[in-house]
């Protein structure tokens, strides 16, 4: 079990790194990532080599960073993660797995994603209602526009939920739809609102990172740089300062928080020997 703690502590170190570097900087490093994969594969390996386990904990380690590698890579592409979050996602999968039977360390992956999406889900709800309380003003006049807008969609929306909820004096699984597409629509706009009037910074272009997000597309002479999901680039980021003095971003809440706030809950769970499952349920 020592091992297993070394990893956690390890794990545990390295995220609040992250965690300082990504509030302070809006960016997680990729050698933190990094790095944190190479310690915690290299552990496994020493570890499996000297302790006679026939080498199932280091394999179990290729494993974890296996599944999670395809898991960060689908919320990156999925346009969920940044790419410092979809490195940490991966690096931690270097970490999770201990037991020797792989069916176990599967329920360990499953047990921690539970705990990393309630924990997204209460963190993202938290911060875009204290970002709405700060910037009120704005945020009800963007939500109004949006609302305007989309008036014509929200009007279908609530009368298809309306007759959902009609047939939910048939099927009570009819009314809960008519009330989730309902809720659904409104929570779409509120989060529109927010990333509109909240999220929306001006900067001067000497203050320009790489993977910063331009809020819309500009030109460049013949050329268009794109605002796209994965950010700027070095090159990019020094055509705009040879033509602009400042350009507006598209700033993300600093996730990385989740990553150690879901570890340490996992941790405390695993310590006391609770399912995670049965705690939720």
């Amino acid at each position: 079990m020592y091992e297993v703690i070394f990893l956690w502590i390890l794990a545990l170190v390295y995220i609040v790194f992250a965690v300082i570097q990504d509030i302070k900087t809006r960016e997680i490093a990729n050698w933190l990532s990094f790095s944190l994969i190479i310690f915690a594969l290299g552990f496994r390996f020493f570890y499996s080599l000297f302790g006679g386990d026939n080498f199932l904990f280091f394999y179990n380690g290729l494993i974890g960073l296996g599944v999670f590698f395809a898991l960060g890579n689908l919320l990156y592409y999925g346009k969920v993660f940044a790419g410092g979050d979809a490195k940490l996602m991966i690096a931690l999968g270097t970490i999770l797995p201990y037991f020797s039977i792989l069916s176990k360390n599967f329920q360990v992956f499953f047990d921690f994603l539970l705990v990393f999406l309630s924990v997204g889900f209460i963190y993202i709800l938290t911060s875009s209602v204290i970002l709405c309380a700060r910037n009120f003003k704005s945020f009800k006049r963007e939500f109004l526009k949006q609302l305007n807008k989309n008036k014509k969609l929200m009007i279908g929306i609530l009368f298809f939920s309306i007759i959902l909820s009609v047939f939910g004096f048939i099927e009570k699984m009819f009314f809960a739809l008519g009330i989730l597409m309902f809720f659904t629509s409104y929570l779409y706009l509120y989060s529109k609102a927010i990333d509109e009037s909240c999220m929306i910074k001006k900067i001067e272009t000497k203050d320009l990172r790489e993977g910063d997000w331009l809020y819309s597309s500009i030109k460049i002479g013949r050329k268009v740089i794109k605002a796209k999901w994965e950010g700027l680039n070095m090159k990019e980021i020094k055509e705009i300062r040879k033509k602009y003095r400042e350009v507006k971003i598209r700033q993300g809440v600093a996730f990385s928080p989740v990553f150690l706030i879901s570890l340490v809950i996992f941790i405390l769970f695993n310590v006391l020997g609770l399912r995670l499952w049965d705690s939720f349920w």
